[in-house]
């Protein structure tokens, strides 16, 4: 049975949309420019952050996310940045008993504000900065194991990537489900792996509860 469900945070609960538009604006080229730039980088196979490197090469995430907090102008997201299914969904998972967490590979900043958000929603809130782990390592799942008081086997692991998500986390021994939005999500949907890998493929958090309920009954 499946008894928790975990969520990463990017384009599964928190749209990106104005994180990279900012982004794009430090780095001085037109959104539409760099979110191109990034679809493609994303559609080759390669790490998003090589998108920074097509406009500054030898650019360094981690050293211009601090030169942005110096200037004013750090990371951030808030409650109009959340998917509108996002507290619903959770509420509705609550409800019927899960145990709920939100683990993804984000800052210690970044923590800090899902912690604001999710005050009394979820029973775990971790980082990649917290456990110096960052997906898709297996150490990363390994935390999220431990971090759980239930088997792998489980625990639902809701992403919206293949590669970073769903591979690392069905290795882990947990289910999983794919949410289909966000680049990665609408990119990798109708590859071999978005199809047959995941336990779920969802258009929307609110589809879990029907479809976990589902999934529990039969595993009675």
């Amino acid at each position: 049975m499946i008894r928790a469900a975990v969520f990463d945070v990017g384009e599964c609960l928190v749209d990106e949309t104005r994180e990279y538009g900012t982004w794009a604006d430090w780095l001085g080229v037109p959104r539409h420019t760099f979110a191109a730039m990034f679809g493609a980088v994303i559609a080759q196979g390669r790490d998003y952050r090589e998108t920074f490197q097509e406009f500054r090469p030898g650019f360094d995430l981690y050293e211009e996310r601090e030169k942005r907090a110096r200037a004013g102008r750090a990371e951030h997201f808030d409650e109009t940045d959340l998917y509108p299914d996002v507290r619903p969904a959770l509420a509705q998972l609550r409800a019927a008993g899960l145990w709920l967490g939100i683990a993804g590979n984000q800052t210690v900043r970044a923590g800090g504000i899902l912690r604001e958000l999710f005050t009394d929603d979820v029973d775990l809130i971790g980082t990649s900065d917290d456990w110096g782990a960052s997906k898709p390592d297996p150490e990363f799942f390994v935390r999220v194991a431990e971090a759980v008081p239930y088997e792998p086997g489980e625990i639902l692991y809701v992403g919206d990537r293949v590669d970073n998500d769903l591979r690392p986390a069905v290795a882990a021994g947990m289910h999983t489900a794919l949410i289909h939005r966000g680049p990665w999500g609408t990119i990798q949907w109708h590859t071999a792996e978005a199809r047959e890998l995941p336990t779920f493929r969802i258009e929307s958090l609110s589809e879990l509860a029907g479809f976990i309920a589902k999934f529990n009954e039969r595993a009675h």
